[in-house]
């Protein structure tokens, strides 16, 4: 039976097993798979859409994030960071019905509970960049 989980904590799941990803090329479903193996891991629906979703879209994904990276080199940016951004963007430009104030908060959020010192900074500079051109995209 599936396991109910809040949406912090499928979100804190997909970033789990997207930061797991960053370490190896194995697909989405064999890293889902390890998991639940190794760390008798409950994913719920949700976590498991964010993951796969991101997934499909990394190359596109990275490329918005280098853009709004002055400065930083995709092979700077910290795995958590990288696996944050790249899990907040695929919420913000694929899951329609979730404002992009909330895919940006978590992310933040995220990245003060695992990630370094200037991680949730960077995070929310480089989300909002990419959210205040998306807007001014679609009011063009």
């Amino acid at each position: 039976m599936e396991q109910k989980m809040t949406r912090r904590e499928a979100r804190e799941q997909a970033f789990i097993l997207l930061f797991e990803k960053t370490f190896t090329e194995d697909d989405m479903d064999a890293i889902v798979s390890d998991a639940k193996e190794a760390r008798d891991v409950k994913a719920d629906t949700f976590s498991l859409d964010l993951a796969r979703g991101t997934e499909q879209h990394i190359p596109e994904l990275d490329e918005a994030i280098s853009a709004f990276s002055h400065n930083w080199n995709k092979d700077r940016i910290s795995r958590v960071a990288l696996s944050l951004l790249r899990l907040a963007l695929y919420e913000m430009r694929f899951e329609k019905g979730i404002p992009v104030s909330v895919s940006i908060n978590e992310a933040v959020e995220l990245a003060k509970k695992y990630g370094g010192e200037e991680d949730a900074a960077f995070i929310n500079g480089v989300l909002g960049g990419i959210a205040r051109q998306d807007e001014s995209d679609e009011n063009a």
